[in-house]
């Protein structure tokens, strides 16, 4: 390609002479992800569900560099641009060239590479530009083609892996022209908090189909591209109606424990099939599964595993259901902001806890050593029976893990009450929510 052809299109992906759209700023993704490409010597690999937002995030970023640092010290270089008709390892070196030569960085620069996948030998030229010291990098690909943990092999001891998910709640309410300054706001609102929250029970949260009518069209389509792209042409997938039908499966019965080998025999599907195909469809981040808790690695790997899906907006609108189970939905929008929080911290560790005589809390929340919190999922705890129910586990499993204090997620009811010496706090759904996002 010649060196014009290069710059118009660089030029219209970077903020070197004018200002781009960079949609609803996601303020928390954006400040980690400044963190780790300032404070951290590693390329940040952006990896996550597809739709998730994470090229939106990429000029974002960009954005806030160029204000710091000066746009000239920044690029974008965005691989899905029909106009690179020409996707190779010279190429890439052209781009970098052509970069270097015409905007001239005054300084070690910040280079993004989205859709990186769709340039043949990209880590060759990555690990050369880190080692000598060259750049800044951020590289992102769809996980049809480039999946995390392909970085870890790509990139071995010179990257992070940064994981962007659909909008929590709080990101939610911003999209949807609701932006919240403090709690006596939200409080003030909550009504219309309340109400929001029933659509994006019912919807969720990638970024397209909050801010479109066609929202159940586009999640179908998800839904379809994950299956085709992500899991059946990338994995080489055959049987694809089997891989279609497990999907189904899962989304239908989120926030269930089942094993491996239950779902088989329900499916009449080989075990070695189930297994397999499972394994897919977390890889591309579809679903994703909780272990039961126990000190015992293999009591925790033979034990049933939780299903979640990834938005519950796919689980409603994939899922064969004939009306919403709250309940599955609350406790798969927390299972969702755990696994965010785990993102944001490493050390973070997120099971479900069963006695033999099967009790039950649905998150044990571990950090480092220790469990720090015990959350139970209650849609309605008015009613003494479910209540007597949903504490009596809550409480025997504090004793064991020597807490003093429970946390119940509610629809609706908020209360305090002591049982057996032990604090039990019932809150709603919407206020955790809120406050807690990293």
């Amino acid at each position: 390609m010649r060196k014009e052809e290069i710059l118009e299109i660089l030029t219209d992906w970077n903020f070197w002479a004018k200002e781009l759209n960079t949609g609803i700023e996601r303020e928390s993704y954006v400040q980690k992800l400044l963190a780790l490409l300032t404070k951290t010597n590693q390329i940040v690999c952006i990896s996550g569900v597809r739709r998730a937002g994470k090229s939106t995030l990429i000029t974002q970023v960009a954005r806030e560099l160029a204000r710091s640092v000066g746009a000239e010290n920044t690029l974008i270089v965005n691989f899905e641009d029909e106009r690179f008709y020409e996707r190779n390892l010279p190429t890439l070196r052209q781009i970098y060239d052509t970069y270097l030569e015409r905007v001239r960085p005054g300084q070690r620069p910040f280079v993004f590479l989205d859709e990186v996948q769709e340039v043949e030998g990209w880590e060759r030229f990555a690990r050369g530009i880190h080692e000598r010291n060259e750049a800044r990098l951020a590289v992102s690909g769809s996980s049809a083609r480039l999946l995390s943990s392909e970085f870890a092999t790509l990139l071995t001891g010179r990257h992070v892996t940064f994981h962007v998910y659909p909008l929590n709640f709080r990101e939610f309410l911003r999209f949807r022209n609701l932006d919240l300054t403090s709690e006596v706001e939200a409080l003030a609102r909550r009504v219309q908090i309340k109400q929001l929250l029933g659509e994006y029970m019912e919807f969720g949260g990638f970024p397209e189909v909050v801010l479109s009518q066609e929202k159940r069209r586009i999640l179908l389509s998800y839904f379809e591209s994950i299956i085709t792209r992500d899991v059946a042409e990338r994995f080489r997938v055959r049987e694809r109606e089997k891989l279609r039908v497990l999907a189904k499966y899962y989304l239908t019965n989120i926030s269930s424990p089942m094993t491996f080998n239950s779902v088989s025999r329900f499916l009449g599907l080989p075990l070695a099939t189930v297994e397999r195909f499972s394994e897919y469809l977390e890889t591309a981040n579809l679903v994703f599964f909780i272990k039961r808790f126990s000190f015992s690695l293999k009591e925790q790997e033979k034990a049933p595993r939780k299903t979640y899906s990834i938005d519950v907006g796919l689980s409603n609108s994939v899922g064969f259901r004939f009306t919403m189970h709250l309940g599955k939905l609350m406790e798969n929008l927390v299972a969702i902001s755990l696994r965010v929080r785990q993102s944001f911290d490493p050390e973070l560790e997120v099971y479900y806890w069963r006695d033999p005589l099967g009790k039950e809390v649905d998150f044990v929340v571990k950090e480092g050593l220790r469990v720090k919190e015990l959350i139970q999922v209650c849609r309605d705890p008015s009613d003494p029976e479910t209540r007597r129910r949903e504490i009596k586990g809550l409480v025997k499993a504090m004793g064991g893990f020597g807490l003093k204090e429970g946390l119940v997620l509610t629809e609706d009811f908020e209360d305090e009450e002591e049982v057996d010496g032990k604090r039990i706090v019932y809150r709603p759904l919407w206020k955790w929510l809120l406050q807690a996002q990293p």
